[in-house]
């Protein structure tokens, strides 16, 4: 047995684990003291990475190449403080789930700005001088940088704590993180303390970006990857616990290097290939935990704290005259394909759009009334998607009834998941769905036998009747509205009010005999499994499908739509699947640059419309 080879990989782990423990530890920082679910801190890697490699360039070897990763890092922490005091401020009495909507638009902003910079092409940053050769260990080289990462991930740890425990301002921030109202209530600025924490947590960022110039090319990648292991590392450690962040990015990596050293030797013998397990033994760790002990191996236990739904109004059955302007609304989108016969692309994307509000919609049902924020609603469009792919294409079974399968298969997928996610609340609950959904997505990208992995399935075609994609429209707007219709008639149901009365005060709603869990899980269900008619409709009218439906950017996506049509009114997904679609296709087919461009868009309309544009509308109706 290859015990050399072990321990080549444990140390290969230790010297992830740091750069891993940068990025963890300053998304638990920005999280313990402001609560915002900063889903830009990966771009604070990537800009690091980016920063460090031109400034090495420009500031030559040696003493110039750690300079350059100091002054990227330095430079990281700047951008991070500009974002927070012109974007984030701004934003701190708003829904959690909107600060959300900001930092991706963010995210999309700085993905842009950095393809516009350095271009698209990976750039491999030099090696770090005094430190490019190697060390015997055991018969087996192991690099010298990588030892030095292993060291430097303590050092800093130490140098945190420090930080944390013998300075006044580390003070402030453990406090901020236990009580932010106490320390409000002492004369504390909290604007300016919120900034300086922001900027270190960036700058942390940063470094570790910058300190994985010599061992990985830059890439435009490395945010979306770094901030799913990021939150993973956060979860497991516990939310505001710097050691908890570095035990369990020592932990992830760990395993990680574990699983490779397992798939490389072929310990057991077996033909399971273990070095797969690298893209979802994360995500498993992650939901173990979160289900044992949701604050955390080293957090502490939150008070759980119930959002209030002040803003919305209360849920009255349509007046014949808005009855009479959704029948005329519904007929003029049945004659649209007509209409637009000259340019078949509008049907094309009027499928699009459709699919999309239904997926939107689903996603609302839970997050609206039913008060479960999900991160991982993805996992059952994609299930949906699957399901009818492989009865049709696996089976040779008519498309007809793969429009009952997929649905059926998503909401068996929400019926496993739900059981599970339906015992924690808040972002735990959110955090689960998106362990949920990352594991689906990888077993469906390296199933390829079933799957066909990275590549999907494809010809997965209507039947003939449905050729035409305005036959093929005219069944996606029936079965779309048919699907909203049925949403709707739930929420005017007892089921409904329960659900509702869940959210608003759950221990009144016990104490009149509504078993709260059960009133989530089903609810979670039927979500999903209308997740997944979209998901059926979705794959037909494609032709073809791959694991990209299932990743968390499509469920980024969703959430999107939600929040940017605004959550107080059945009317805001929709609204919002209509308008982000819309402007997504527009604003792609015309400029290079589409994501920067859609997320100034989107941060214009957050900060125009902090209720999202159908809670606008609404407010400028009633003249509040």
């Amino acid at each position: 047995m290859d015990f050399s080879g072990l321990i080549v990989q444990l140390l290969n782990g230790l010297a992830q684990a740091s750069s891993l423990f940068l990025v963890a530890a300053g998304l638990s920082l920005i999280f313990g003291v402001s609560r915002i679910v900063n889903f830009s801190h990966g771009s604070f890697f990537m800009v690091g990475i980016y920063l460090a490699y031109t400034l090495v360039a420009h500031l030559g070897p040696v003493l110039g190449f750690w300079s350059a990763l100091l002054l990227a890092a330095v430079l990281v922490g700047l951008i991070g403080a500009a974002i927070e005091i012109a974007l984030l401020r701004r934003l701190y009495q708003s829904p959690e789930l909107f600060q959300l909507l900001a930092t991706f638009a963010v995210v999309l902003v700085i993905q842009d700005a950095v393809l516009w910079m350095w271009g698209p092409e990976e750039l491999l940053g030099p090696r770090a001088p005094g430190l490019t050769g190697a060390v015997e260990i055991l018969g087996r080289n192991f690099p010298s940088y990588d030892l030095f990462l292993i060291v430097v991930g303590p050092a800093l740890l130490g140098l945190l704590w420090l930080l944390l425990h013998r300075t006044r301002w580390g003070t402030l921030i453990r406090a901020a993180t236990q009580d932010r109202g106490m320390v409000a209530a002492l004369g504390v600025n909290q604007a300016w303390l919120f900034t300086s924490v922001f900027a270190l947590g960036a700058f942390l960022a940063g470094l570790g970006g910058a300190l994985a110039l010599p061992r990985e090319p830059a890439s435009l990648e490395l945010a979306l990857n770094v901030i799913g292991a990021a939150f993973v590392v956060v979860v497991v450690g516990g939310m505001g616990s710097i050691p908890g962040a570095y035990f369990a990015a020592l932990l992830i990596a760990e395993l990680k290097s574990l699983c490779i050293w397992l798939g490389v030797a072929n310990v057991l013998g077996t033909t399971i290939s273990f070095s797969k397990f690298t893209l979802v033994v994360e995500f498993l760790v992650m939901a173990a935990v979160l289900i044992i002990r949701p604050w955390g191996l080293m957090g502490r236990a939150q008070p759980v704290v119930h959002d209030a739904y002040v803003a919305e109004r209360p849920m009255y059955t349509m007046s014949v005259k808005k009855k009479l302007f959704f029948l005329s609304l519904a007929t003029c989108l049945f004659m649209l394909p007509w209409w637009g016969s000259s340019t078949p692309y509008l049907t094309v994307l009027s499928i699009d759009i459709l699919i999309s509000v239904l997926f939107a919609c689903s996603l609302y049902f839970m997050m609206g009334p039913g008060g479960m924020h999900s991160f991982g609603h993805a996992a059952y469009f994609g299930l949906g998607a699957y399901g009818a792919a492989l009865f049709v294409r696996g089976l040779g079974l008519p498309m007809e009834w793969a429009l009952l399968v997929g649905p059926i298969v998503a909401a068996l997928g929400a019926l496993l998941f739900g059981w599970f996610s339906v015992r924690l609340s808040g972002v735990y609950l959110a955090m689960l769905t998106l362990a949920f959904a990352q594991i689906t997505w990888a077993i469906v990208f390296q199933w390829d036998a079933v799957t066909g992995g990275s590549n999907g399935i494809n010809g997965v075609w209507p039947s003939v009747w449905l050729s035409d994609k305005r036959s093929y429209y005219l069944l996606t707007l029936a079965l779309v509205l048919l699907s909203c219709l049925c949403l709707r008639k739930i929420l005017f149901s007892p089921f409904g009010y329960a659900m509702r009365a869940g959210r608003d005060a759950p221990l009144r709603a016990e104490a009149i005999g509504i078993d709260v869990k059960r009133v989530q899980w089903v609810a979670f269900v039927i979500a999903g499994g209308f997740a997944g008619v979209a998901g059926t409709l979705y794959a037909f009218s494609k032709g073809s499908i791959s694991p990209e439906i299932l990743h968390v950017s499509h469920s980024v996506d969703a959430l999107v739509m939600v929040m940017l049509g605004g959550i107080q009114t059945i009317a805001g997904p929709v609204i919002g699947a209509v308008s982000f679609t819309w402007l997504h296709d527009a604003v792609a087919r015309n400029t290079e640059y589409w994501r920067a461009m859609l997320g100034a868009i989107i941060l214009l309309l957050v900060l125009l419309f902090p209720r999202g544009i159908a809670g606008f509308a609404q407010r400028l109706k009633s003249g509040a």
